[in-house]
């Protein structure tokens, strides 16, 4: 029996658009049936698919050769889905992977992974991310799924309408929360750049911090950081020395922010912490969970 519990952000979305996001390779009319046939079940009892999920509530599934084989081709897309609506996607990028086409990323990276996830389920529409992660930086990435939804989305990350928060391992330890606001390069000319930040906990000579973008500017956090004297540990381009069996810096996206429809009520897109990131936490003794409420 498979048990499956929706994140805090997907409370409230039905059990068909939850099953969406847990098995984007599953055919819609696959997971329609399968909810219909009762075979969806909580403590309660049937499950329907447009029954809408609650805090705590556990879906349990039974396990069989097609559900397993879904699971298995969903991990293979590589796609982690955190919320999705007929309009857009946000999902979990993970380090490493580049978002767009580029040089030395022409077969594998972010965009043709969705496009790969929409042709599969025969969607039609042409996938565009809203916004950037760096290749290390994780975590969640907006794409809008047709041309009229990236452009939606797109001025509202230009109005500010869209709260991003990072998470960052950085060296040496501090207790301190401001606001940095030097400029930083931007096609060939000097722009304005601001980053609230806040420090988290502090241990072995690291710290966990909290950031929230005002501004959105190439390697905006990673160079306010170094200018504050806290480089991200392991981004070497900025001065950060490298922790012992650590392969990248530590700079994950945890958050976004933003009412879809625009005008509508705020909903908060949480990127669970990757696995290396919680496990070099625990190894320096930072608590990774200093992180709830922190900005």
């Amino acid at each position: 029996m498979l048990e499956w519990t929706p994140l805090i952000h997907q409370q409230g979305l039905s059990a068909l658009e939850f099953l969406r996001c847990r098995l984007p390779a599953a055919p819609t009319a696959y997971l329609r049936r399968l909810l219909r046939s009762g075979r969806v079940r909580d403590a309660r009892g049937t499950v329907g698919e447009n029954d809408l999920l609650g805090a705590g509530q556990t879906l349990l599934l039974p396990e069989s050769a097609r559900l397993t084989a879904l699971l298995r081709e969903s991990l293979e897309l590589g796609v982690g889905i955190l919320w999705e609506t007929p309009q857009l996607l946000v999902v979990d990028k993970p380090a490493g992977l580049a978002v767009h086409t580029s040089q030395g990323h022409e077969q594998d990276n972010l965009l043709l992974r969705v496009k790969n996830l929409l042709a599969r389920r025969g969607e039609k529409g042409s996938p565009a991310p809203i916004h950037r992660l760096d290749r290390e930086t994780s975590g969640a990435v907006l794409f809008g799924k047709n041309r009229q939804a990236a452009a939606a989305l797109g001025k509202m990350f230009m109005a500010g309408a869209v709260e991003k928060t990072y998470l960052a391992l950085v060296c040496g330890q501090n207790d301190g929360a401001g606001r940095l606001s030097a400029p930083v390069p931007a096609k060939g000319k000097l722009k304005d750049a601001a980053t609230l930040f806040h420090f988290l906990g502090s241990a072995s000579g690291h710290s966990l911090v909290a950031l929230r973008l005002e501004t959105g500017r190439t390697h905006q956090i990673r160079r306010h950081l170094a200018g504050l004297g806290h480089p991200l540990a392991g981004d070497r381009r900025y001065g950060g020395p490298p922790l012992a069996g650590q392969r990248h810096f530590f700079l994950h996206c945890r958050a976004l922010v933003f009412a879809w429809p625009a005008g509508g009520p705020k909903r908060e897109i949480l990127a669970p912490f990757p696995e290396e990131f919680a496990l070099q936490l625990d190894r320096l003794g930072i608590s990774r969970h200093l992180e709830h409420g922190m900005i």
